[in-house]
């Protein structure tokens, strides 16, 4: 029998579900992925559990029944790990916190007054930050003793120059804290760890990464380093997602605050829940639904999709005085080969120009040879780098 390694467990919580990873630490070495799974539905009348080892190629899943809350979600993660065999031992807890506002410029450990400051940041990430610190305060409450470690979405992105992180507001406000700060900050960091092992001859270049998923931005990375974004003082901003608006002029939130009479509230539910793909297409958030779709509007929300992300990268490449490669990471940006052709095809200007059979095979590079920007596709790995940064913070010998 194997014998009990430690092991970091990393947690990423949202409203409805918890995603869940666990990592074993060896002596030396890399981390290795062992568990993988997500507990979806808590709230509703039967949540479901599935879990998949790295030595399982189907993996489990398991009706868990009425779970009210992230404290019942986490004891039932905490059961189905036990229960497996050579079970691995949790010394340490990673957990995604989308929003570290000025302070938090790398991971911390989580203590009391820690806690007390994120959760001052709450209304700057309402559909993300509640239900990350609420599992942070669950497990606290399991296991006081168990260090816990957040990591911030914002931390990647706080080197950019003061003019990019800057809103023409009077600026005691940006001494406020009111700023730019860049948001799926996890994934470009892994993305650009990966970029000098998988293509050398790009890393130290001027680089556009698209985060595409249900929540969508771009970064613009320079040698490796976040120079701008296009999400800023909350992850409303910037381009069309899953339920959100994006960038919109703030007169449109005058006008529905004083004209149509929406209240605070209203008004936060219509830009984060109701609107984006949802709210263009009036059919579904989920991009694979709208492609299939012939409804006119469904088609309208895809084109406006693509549109705003080749304006966008165009904005970027700009600011990065030209452009050396565009990488496309997250759920619709590594799986959907339509999207990458339609944002390729509407870039042929920058001299962007793709193989449609490396596209279509879902290749990690999928530019021409004559492309003067190579473009790759390269999965992200958020829970990786959650527990490297946990791993480092238990033993800062260890590195990143």
């Amino acid at each position: 029998m194997m014998a009990t390694r430690d092991s970091i467990l990393v947690i990423n919580a949202g409203s409805s579900s918890i995603k869940f990873c666990v990592f074993a630490m060896p002596a030396r070495g890399a981390l290795e992925s062992v568990v993988r799974g997500q507990v979806e539905g808590l709230g509703g009348s039967n949540a479901r559990l599935q879990l998949r080892q790295a030595t399982d190629a189907g993996g489990v899943t398991r009706d868990l029944g009425r779970i009210a809350d992230h404290r019942a979600a986490l004891e039932a993660v905490r059961t189905a790990l036990a229960a497996l065999p050579d079970g691995d031992r949790i010394v340490a807890v990673g957990h995604r916190v989308v929003h570290g506002g000025v302070d938090y410029l790398k991971p911390v450990r989580v203590d009391a007054g820690v806690l007390a400051d994120l959760e001052a940041l709450v209304a700057l990430a309402p559909l993300h930050q509640p239900h990350n610190l609420a599992a942070i305060r669950a497990i606290a409450v399991d296991a006081p003793s168990l260090p816990q470690v957040a990591c911030f979405d914002t931390a990647f992105h706080r080197g950019h120059p003061a003019v990019a992180d800057l809103y023409a507001l009077p600026f005691r406000l940006y001494e406020d804290g009111v700023r730019r700060y860049g948001f799926h900050g996890l994934s470009y960091e892994y993305v650009a760890g990966v970029l000098p092992e998988v293509a050398p001859e790009i890393a130290p270049g001027r680089v556009v990464v698209g985060h595409l998923g249900n929540g969508v931005s771009l970064c613009a990375l320079h040698a490796g380093r976040s120079m701008d974004s296009t999400m800023g003082f909350t992850a409303l901003d910037g381009l069309p997602m899953g339920t959100r608006t994006g960038a919109i002029d703030p007169g449109v939130l005058l006008y529905l605050l004083q004209e149509k009479g929406l209240t605070p509230d209203q008004l936060a539910g219509l830009l984060y829940h109701d609107s984006g793909l949802l709210g263009i297409s009036g059919l579904s958030n989920d991009m694979r639904e709208l492609l299939a779709s012939p409804a006119p509007r469904a088609q309208l929300a895809v084109d406006y999709f693509v549109y705003r992300i080749v304006r966008e990268i165009g904005a970027l490449a700009a600011a990065l005085g030209g452009l050396d490669a565009l990488v496309f990471t997250a759920g619709i940006g590594e799986n959907s080969a339509e999207i990458r052709a339609r944002v390729c095809a509407a870039l042929g200007w920058l001299g962007v120009e793709i193989d449609p059979d490396a596209n279509r095979n879902a290749a990690m590079r999928i530019s021409t040879a004559s492309s003067r920007v190579a473009v790759l596709r390269i999965p992200t790995d958020e829970e990786l780098m959650i527990a490297r940064h946990t791993r480092s913070l238990l033993d800062p010998a260890a590195g990143v």
